[in-house]
């Protein structure tokens, strides 16, 4: 209409964004849409990749060839099966178990190896003095090992839930099966983890009154 100032409605910033609305906007070749979810996904699919592989130039490659799959293939994601984050992490499971070629070389860690990189460290804060940090990080360490030691099958379902705090629904999406196999795994992966540590406590005792022994 003649006369009426038409004010134009202000652009949302991509921060804002649903992943959903990123990636549309991604593939009509904003540059800067891929680049907020790349930031928003990044860290999680590096950390996720690093727990299953526990090797931290696997889970640099991984989290690079999810991104370029996504520029690539964007088009193969469906969001009937599943949120966008679920699509990553799916490609980054499937990228980690092509990186090691074969189930027997899978991040088949014993209780005593070691990841490359711990990928809790960043949840080890000094609150409260060296000696407490220590009990912490030895704590920390404990479950790890015992979460590397799992199966890979008990494994994934552990990193993706418990570790990276994802949904049951999405963690089915990821693995390609039931939320009841997902549910059935977890259950029997906390039970193996729990034995696991419980033989270490045992193991740790015994070995403290041992030393109180050699001392008295």
């Amino acid at each position: 209409m003649e006369g009426v100032e038409v004010t134009a409605q202000p652009k949302m910033s991509p921060a804002h964004l649903s992943d959903q609305d990123l990636l549309r906007r991604m593939l009509a070749g904003d540059e800067e849409a891929f680049t907020t979810l790349y930031r928003r996904w990044q860290r999680g699919i590096y950390r996720f990749a690093l727990q299953m592989s526990g090797s931290v130039a696997v889970a640099e490659d991984v989290t690079q060839e999810v991104f370029m799959a996504l520029i690539r293939q964007s088009g193969d994601y469906d969001p009937a099966r599943g949120p966008i984050a679920a699509y990553l992490f799916g490609i980054a499971r499937n990228l980690v178990r092509r990186s090691v070629k074969n189930e027997s070389a899978y991040v088949s860690m014993g209780e005593d190896s070691q990841v490359e990189e711990n990928p809790t460290s960043e949840l080890l804060i000094n609150r409260d003095g060296p000696l407490e940090e220590f009990r912490r990080n030895e704590a920390v360490a404990t479950v790890w090992q015992a979460v590397q030691s799992l199966p890979p099958h008990y494994r994934e379902v552990v990193v993706l839930c418990d570790l990276n705090e994802l949904r049951y629904s999405d963690a089915a999406s990821i693995l390609a099966c039931s939320l009841g196999t997902v549910r059935s795994r977890l259950h029997r992966a906390h039970a193996l983890l729990l034995n696991k540590l419980s033989r270490k406590k045992n193991d740790y005792q015994a070995d403290a009154g041992g030393a109180e022994r050699c001392l008295a």
